[in-house]
């Protein structure tokens, strides 16, 4: 079986990765990475998954994915975008950063909630014939007004995405991890990503 790794210490993305991946190339196995994180210096999505992928194929001598992803909220001008992680301050603090943006929204009405959840992800195959391939899935909705659901992780609990196979208005942290994988930004990149794998 083939391997790639993922380019990342988040075992929520890696769980993932691995069960969208499982669904669409079975004889591809993700391992997560465990080497040294480098410095996310980019000022884009694309940017900073490359940097991810680049040095986790040099310290691994795999194939590397990496993935750079956040939810961008219109009326804020696309932010947090690549701040998303870190929107409370550099403790990464999941938790915080949810609370500061529905604080900053609290007096923005329903028609201006709009935002997506955007993922990119970044190919490396490093060697001779060095290969660089980056591809986008966003995935459009709006943000609650009060966290729902205990599923997922990250913004998933106030962001509601349009057009639910049940006519429903769930946020992501009440759909099952079958639903969002089948349907999140990193399913779409993933999606687009697919042809590229098969040269892998």
């Amino acid at each position: 079986m083939r391997q790639v790794v993922l380019a990342t210490h988040n075992p929520h993305k890696v769980t993932e990765f691995q069960a969208i991946v499982a669904a669409t190339r079975p004889d591809l196995q993700v391992v997560a990475y465990d080497g040294p994180e480098p410095v996310e210096d980019g000022i884009t999505f694309a940017e900073n998954a490359l940097i991810k992928a680049r040095a986790a194929a040099a310290h691994t001598g795999l194939p590397a994915l990496a993935d750079d992803s956040g939810i961008c909220v219109d009326v804020l001008g696309g932010s947090p975008g690549v701040f998303s992680a870190y929107w409370a301050g550099h403790a990464k603090d999941a938790a915080a950063n949810l609370a500061l943006l529905l604080d900053q929204l609290s007096d923005v009405g329903d028609g201006l909630r709009t935002a997506q959840f955007v993922s990119t992800i970044a190919l490396v195959v490093s060697g001779d014939a060095s290969r660089e391939e980056v591809v986008e899935g966003v995935w459009p909705g709006r943000l609650a007004t009060a966290p729902a659901g205990a599923g997922g992780f990250g913004y998933d609990p106030i962001f509601i995405p349009d057009a639910q196979p049940d006519g429903a208005a769930r946020t992501v942290a009440e759909f099952s991890a079958a639903e969002k994988n089948a349907l999140s930004h990193r399913a779409r990149a993933f999606e687009a990503l697919t042809p590229l794998l098969e040269r892998l």
